[in-house]
């Protein structure tokens, strides 16, 4: 479960979405999954996963925040090792490194893919097609570039313990809800499994466990509206990908989570800029000193 909330890997199945040679060494897709792969939980995994087992992580999506602050907490406990050596700046470019290993960089497949049948399809079904190619062009590799980036510089802006358990968190988070409103693109692959089995109740039980860490680390007022402005960014996000796409995939899941990465970190930035009274004295907030 916890590889599958990571990563979301594509299915067995030849439907499922396609891996890029940059991002994705090539495995033997023939052999089955066993409790001992659970030794991966976090990081590449020895093959794709099938449906079945998605749909048993779609039942489970109450723990996707969860699974991002697992995330989280493993960037603090290096950048606090880290920090007692390096400058901020090595710091950051180190941590999202991390964060590329933890996630097995699959997120960053997921978004150039996404980036490349974004801007070369002309019809839904190309655009799909395109998106299964393992070949990355252009348009991925500039996403990809620019989405790195502006995490590097936005996280060195506002490193903190905070910070880094929060932007792995809100943005799985925000996935348990998308998956409920839009469609999938394909009657087959990681989404559709995903969104078959997903409900709900795992959304209600997602948004609690959300706002029960989003509030202390960053506030009573800040917390939330970085969640609803997550929230609706992505969703105005979605909109584009399922006119695109006629519905979502697993490399979109991933292009949103990196996006959604990268939009937590931005809103941090700007809440506490625009509201530096409320950062500073904001009711239910834990003053952590770094």
């Amino acid at each position: 479960m916890l590889r599958f909330l990571t990563i979301l890997p594509a299915p067995v199945s030849g439907s499922g979405e396609g891996k890029t040679h940059l991002a994705a060494p090539h495995t033997d897709q023939r052999g089955e999954h066993t409790a001992t792969e659970m030794k991966t939980v976090l990081i590449l995994p020895e093959s794709p996963a099938g449906d079945e087992e998605i749909r048993s992580v779609g039942r489970s999506t109450i723990y996707f925040p969860l699974v991002g602050l697992l995330i989280g907490l493993l960037l603090v406990l290096l950048y606090m090792v880290l920090r007692t050596f390096l400058p901020t700046t090595v710091n950051c470019v180190l941590l999202i490194g991390a964060l590329a290993v933890i996630t097995g960089a699959h997120h960053i497949d997921g978004l150039m893919d996404t980036a490349d049948a974004f801007a070369a399809g002309k019809t839904g079904a190309q655009r799909l097609e395109i998106m299964k190619d393992t070949r990355v062009g252009a348009f991925g590799i500039t996403a990809a570039i620019i989405v790195l980036l502006t995490k590097y510089i936005s996280l060195a802006a506002i490193i903190s313990i905070p910070a880094l358990l929060t932007f792995p968190l809100l943005s799985r988070w925000a996935i348990t809800g998308l998956a409920l409103i839009f469609p999938s693109a394909r009657d087959g692959g990681s989404f559709y499994a995903l969104k078959d089995s997903a409900g709900w109740g795992g959304f209600i039980g997602a948004t609690v466990i959300a706002l029960t860490v989003a509030v202390p680390l960053n506030g009573l007022i800040i917390g939330p509206l970085i969640m609803l402005g997550l929230f609706g960014l992505l969703y105005c996000l979605g909109v584009i990908f399922s006119r695109l796409f006629g519905g979502l995939t697993g490399d979109c899941c991933g292009a949103l989570i990196e996006s959604g990465e990268v939009i937590v970190l931005i809103l941090n930035i700007a809440l506490i800029r625009l509201l530096p009274s409320l950062s500073d004295a904001n009711l239910f907030k834990i003053n952590i000193p770094f």
